[in-house]
């Protein structure tokens, strides 16, 4: 079969589909057929730097989640021609991930798709929900507490995951402020929904200021450390702030003091997505079928001969949209 192999730390360029033996199925796992897959920024951060560190099982088949077939099974609860989605739970790092055709992969990680979600999207479609989606709606309801009432400020909006949270909280009917470094972006987030926006120099306190006088009482922020500061400053009192990004390419910061840097009566949570349930991503898809949300792709690619591109796309910061690699519809 074909797959993508990182052997160590690579240009996007340097990606290549390669044969290898097709897996075979483990104790606690499923075989798959990889019908589709997004492209993660997790992903390129593994490509550029994170293969040389030691919990990094090199090499290793990138890709932290898929939609798939059920080809083997010898748990009860899933037959032969299910379809599925699986993400996370070290995929694509403790284990090979989904830039392949076939795949073992966790019966813990991997869930049934309903029918009514197939009936209703495309294989592409699908592709585009689970971790984006599951980041964003985790973000915005487990960490945030949205509520309809709230003023939301998403820093890094125009991402995969800062888009589908503008479109998740919209459909909630939240006033949200939404961040761009790219003035020629402003137009197209008004469009998905964003009742104002802001190009982002790095300082955006005081413009958020003007728009809300005390600040926005919830911020999901995606450039991560780098502006954290500065989000704190745009944060209303008792509001809540998470961190679920690292659009800045900065991920900690140096001495960081959480007496000191928290201010008082201003709250930081985080979400890290490496536990999904069966639960949240059943509610994600009725959200999404309930609320009737819009989908974002950016590109749908073909073939895993197209990853490199892929990948360069986006590292570009121009694909404003979940980027997919499809190899069959379900």
């Amino acid at each position: 079969m074909k797959a993508v192999i990182l052997e160590k730390c690579c240009n996007a360029n340097e990606l290549k589909a390669v044969d290898i033996e097709k897996p075979s199925l483990k104790d606690g796992h499923l075989l798959v057929k990889i019908n589709a897959f997004g492209i993660n920024r997790s992903e390129i951060i593994l490509r550029q730097y994170e293969a040389n560190e030691d919990y990094i099982k090199l090499p290793i088949v990138p890709g932290i989640e898929c939609v798939a077939t059920v080809i083997e099974s010898i748990d009860t609860n899933f037959q032969v021609g299910d379809k599925v989605i699986s993400l996370m739970g070290g995929m694509g790092r403790s284990f090979n991930g989904s830039y392949q055709e076939y795949a073992s992969l966790p019966i813990k990680n991997t869930f049934k798709i309903k029918e009514n979600v197939l009936e209703k999207y495309s294989t592409e479609e699908i592709a585009s929900i689970p971790e984006t989606f599951f980041t964003a709606y985790a973000s915005l309801f487990e960490c945030l507490q949205l509520a309809p009432d709230d003023t939301l400020l998403i820093r890094g909006a125009t991402s995969a995951t800062g888009i589908a949270a503008l479109k998740l909280a919209r459909a909630f009917g939240c006033e949200i402020i939404g961040t761009t470094r790219n003035k020629d972006r402003i137009e197209n987030l008004s469009k998905l929904g964003a009742d104002y926006v802001i190009i982002d120099d790095g300082n955006i306190s005081e413009k958020v200021k003007e728009i809300y006088s005390g600040g926005v009482n919830k911020i999901l922020e995606l450039v991560g450390p780098q502006t954290l500061n500065n989000s704190f400053e745009a944060l209303s009192k008792h509001g809540i702030c998470c961190v679920t990004g690292i659009l800045g390419n900065k991920e900690y910061i140096e001495n960081f003091d959480p007496i000191k840097d928290v201010p008082n009566g201003k709250y930081l949570t985080s979400f890290f997505s490496n536990y999904p349930t069966k639960e949240m991503i059943d509610s994600i898809f009725e959200y999404i079928i309930n609320y009737d949300v819009e989908l974002s792709l950016s590109k749908v690619f073909d073939s895993l001969d197209d990853v490199a591109e892929a990948h360069e796309l986006m590292e570009s910061n121009n694909a404003q949209g979940k980027i997919i690699i499809k190899l069959d519809d379900f």
